[in-house]
């Protein structure tokens, strides 16, 4: 009987602890399950977030830095198809180890060279008058300014820093841009007292031509974007289908940026389609074929009134 009483002991033992280690199994795998979940939810947002400043998606390639003024009439209408004038380009290249993002000069020269075709007229379009010539190459290794986002005390930093030259000079700093494509102030802002050194154009490194990083964004015509800014440009949706728009009367009215590049797309009752092959709408670097003559004077009596 002894026997017995202590062999269904030791059964109902083992089923006990059976039925612990099975709980806490069943504990431990929805742990590993919830710890997967979450890792993998960061990882696919560090993804979504790489994967919107791929596709130039709207919020993702570049910050709203509010609104321009506009030069005073008696300003305006200063340029003029004998317009020219050659920018002093300073380039800064900013790694965050001393190898990623480490663009070789080749590169910035390519890039400098698509500035001043794509001003030029030569895709098509308007010759604006403008000619960009690089004045000098600089690499820095520095991870608080590779990350910087607008407006941070890492762009400070790194624009205190390196800064070049007046005014007239662009200063193209190419980091990582944050989770942006690039970015640049308006030449009122920076013209106010104590801000000329926040002054030049941000870019992601990974958008000059012949990275191969960007499928969309891989000719280098995200500068152009930006310099346009930095010129004083507004964006061709500017105001959406309103009378005043981007303040330049001959990009036709346009009420969302354009991703891609679809043909025929029209969002206002005005005449004329969206201006899809303008620098200053959002659409792939394939499409982007010009600036127009409105757009060149505007930027010609920003560069007069802020710049020369």
């Amino acid at each position: 009987m002894r026997g017995n009483h202590s062999l269904r002991t030791r059964e109902a033992v083992a089923r006990a602890l059976g039925i612990v280690i099975g709980v806490l199994t069943v504990v431990s795998a929805l742990a590993a399950a919830a710890v997967t979940a979450r890792v993998a939810a960061e990882d696919r947002s560090c993804i979504d977030v790489q994967d919107a400043a791929a596709r130039g998606t709207e919020g993702a390639r570049e910050p709203d830095m509010g609104a321009a003024e506009e030069v005073p009439s008696e300003h305006a209408g200063q340029g003029g198809g004998d317009f020219r004038a050659s920018v002093p380009t300073h380039v800064h290249v900013v790694s965050p180890d001393g190898v990623e993002a480490m663009v070789p000069e080749s590169k910035v020269r390519e890039q400098v060279r698509v500035l001043t075709l794509g001003f030029g007229g030569h895709y098509g379009g308007a010759d604006t008058g403008f000619g960009f010539r690089l004045e000098s190459v600089d690499y820095s290794v520095n991870a608080d300014w590779y990350y910087a986002g607008p407006s941070s005390k890492g762009e400070r930093d790194m624009k205190r820093a390196l800064h070049e030259g007046g005014p007239d000079a662009l200063n193209l700093y190419l980091t990582t841009a944050g989770p942006y494509l690039g970015w640049s102030y308006f030449p009122s802002v920076v013209a106010q007292p104590g801000q000329a050194y926040l002054d030049g154009v941000v870019v992601d490194w990974r958008s000059l031509p012949g990275i191969g990083y960007y499928e969309a964004y891989d000719l280098g015509f995200t500068a152009v974007h930006e310099v346009g800014h930095w010129l004083n440009l507004y964006h061709t949706f500017q105001g959406g289908c309103n009378r005043w728009g981007d303040y330049v009367d001959d990009t036709p009215p346009q009420r969302t940026p354009t991703f891609g590049c679809p043909d025929g797309k029209d969002t206002c009752s005005d005449a004329g389609l969206d201006p899809i092959h303008n620098y200053m709408d959002y659409s792939d670097d394939p499409c982007y074929s010009e600036f127009t003559a409105g757009q060149a004077e505007r930027m010609q009596d920003a560069w007069r009134y802020w710049r020369a």
